[in-house]
């Protein structure tokens, strides 16, 4: 049997249990995880120290991080649709299209069920910022968390990336328990860890396992374009109903969030997979700071690690090398401003070796454009260290307003004064269908979308749209709402130039 790997739809509501953190940096400024660094670990327990000597107790460490962990409830709402005399849409086409062709006058009114999901979080600031996996909040119209004292708030999506599978999610709380940051790059072999979760159904569930891998590709992220895969791996027992979920070691730091597992079947099968912490703090950072994540590029493509023979000596790849090889080169990218060419391997990163393109890829991703970077290369067999200035993904555009319009990939009519009072709004620019762009390649929006902000510029109407869009410049916001709905929508835009 070939052995399948699934998300794991996680969902983790924790009990009140004593511990937790709750704790202020300054007077008057609620302490934040991802934004101000610890210098210890909040709450000394008796396994501080190194991994090694660490007892197999984990009681203080679950104690203390079980509070901090969230249950969040996802709804998708179907539109009602209309029947006609050949009942539901049989072609599985989208249902405007399905009436515009086949009518549907006369037809009984159907009534699609609500999709309802589940997931978790962890509190990283005490006024109710929670982290958690962009699978589990993608395409819900209502998210409710549930505290670990029972208490219910309805949530509302503050940013994602979907390259990392990670998402940012705000509740209305206060002196809410924070879940110290610990460094995934201290994470070893063999260390043991806890994974907190709220797997199939069940209440408030802590497993406990061991660190058997780390920088993990396992291909699973389909939903992003320039997907970042560099798992740490682990025994500890994660099923569906944990995503989002706490990875905790044993000081009751967090050190990764549960994203994925590898199984036949879609329950745990003996492997779990977590989103390193200090790559979420940047990411997470990023989106609190800037509105989107902020990601420098290296303009390589690398070669997977179970190439055949063949193809490696295509490349030029000797098995008696480690590293990551590239595959291929963008020749307006950094790599190729700085002599990178195809065939070569990348050996060490700012000193740090590297054993695999996960790996790189990781480190890559916790950079911004404009970053330096030194890399050691292996070209022709000879060893050099190369200076690397990262750039963004996307190319320069042209300044005119409309290039920087017709960027986005979309087709846009001004909202009329009718169909802005019945939205409640003094006006917007509604997308009326998306095309190969900016929009197609960074976001999920769909057409019906009404935008009322760029860059927290209001809009009212197309011009207003094309000045607003014209004063953007790296990363930045669009905001908006669907016609139904009374929830705003923001849409990260990254690396944009004009």
């Amino acid at each position: 049997m070939n052995k399948k790997f699934t998300i794991a739809a996680i969902a983790l509501l924790a009990v009140g249990v004593a511990g937790g953190y709750a704790i202020s940096g300054k007077i008057g400024k609620p302490y934040n995880s991802i934004l101000q660094d610890n210098v210890k670990s909040l709450v000394q327990t008796s396994y501080t120290g190194t991994p090694s000597g660490q007892p197999v107790d984990f009681e203080k460490a679950a104690g203390t991080a079980v509070p901090s962990v969230v249950h969040i409830k996802t709804v998708v709402k179907f539109k009602q649709t209309n029947a006609g005399r050949g009942g539901d849409n049989p072609f599985g086409m989208d249902d405007d299209i399905f009436q515009r062709f086949f009518g549907g006058g006369g037809g009984r009114q159907l009534q699609r069920p609500d999709q309802k999901a589940s997931g978790s979080g962890v509190i990283i600031s005490e006024d109710g910022y929670i982290v958690t996996n962009n699978h589990v909040v993608d395409g819900a119209n209502e998210l409710t968390v549930t505290l670990s004292d029972r208490k219910n708030y309805k949530a509302k999506v503050i940013g994602t990336d979907p390259n990392t599978d990670l998402a940012l999610i705000k509740i209305d709380a206060k002196n809410l328990p924070v879940m110290p940051l610990g460094n995934s790059d201290d994470v070893r072999l063999g260390q043991w860890v806890l994974a907190i979760g709220y797997p199939l159904d069940l209440d408030v569930t802590v497993t406990q396992g061991i660190i058997s891998a780390k920088s993990r590709n396992i291909g699973i992220n389909r939903q992003a374009a320039a997907p970042v895969e560099s798992f740490l791996q682990t025994d500890a027992a994660v099923n569906p109903g944990s995503s989002g979920g706490a990875l905790v070691n044993t000081n009751g730091e967090l050190i990764g969030i549960n994203a994925a597992i590898a199984s036949p079947t879609g329950a745990f099968a003996g492997y779990a997979y977590s989103i390193p912490s200090n790559l979420m703090k940047k990411v997470i950072g990023d989106i609190m700071k800037f509105g989107t994540v902020q990601r420098g590029y290296l303009g390589i493509s690398m070669a997977p690690e179970n190439l055949d023979d063949a193809a490696k000596k295509e490349l030029g790849i000797n098995n008696d090398s480690r590293g990551a090889w590239v595959a291929d080169v963008d020749p307006n990218g950094a790599a190729a401003e700085a002599g990178i060419r195809k065939g070569d391997a990348i050996t060490k990163i700012n000193d740090m070796t590297v054993n695999s393109g996960a790996q790189l890829s990781e480190q890559i991703a916790r950079q911004k454009p404009g970053d330096k970077v030194s890399l050691t290369v292996l070209s022709n067999g000879k060893e050099s260290v190369v200076n690397v200035t990262l750039k963004g993904k996307m190319g320069r555009m042209a300044s005119q307003q409309a290039a920087a319009v017709e960027s986005l990939g979309a087709d846009l009519s001004a909202l009329s004064r009718e169909d802005a009072a019945k939205l409640g709004l003094s006006g917007g620019v509604q997308v009326t269908n998306i095309r190969d762009g900016v929009l197609s390649d960074q976001t999920n929006m769909k057409p019906g979308f009404v935008i009322t902000k760029i860059g927290g510029i209001p809009v009212k109407n197309l011009d207003e749209l094309k000045d607003a869009l014209n004063k953007q410049s790296g990363n930045f916001q669009i905001e908006g709402t669907y016609p139904g709905s009374r929830n705003i929508y923001y849409y990260g835009i990254n690396d944009f130039n004009n």
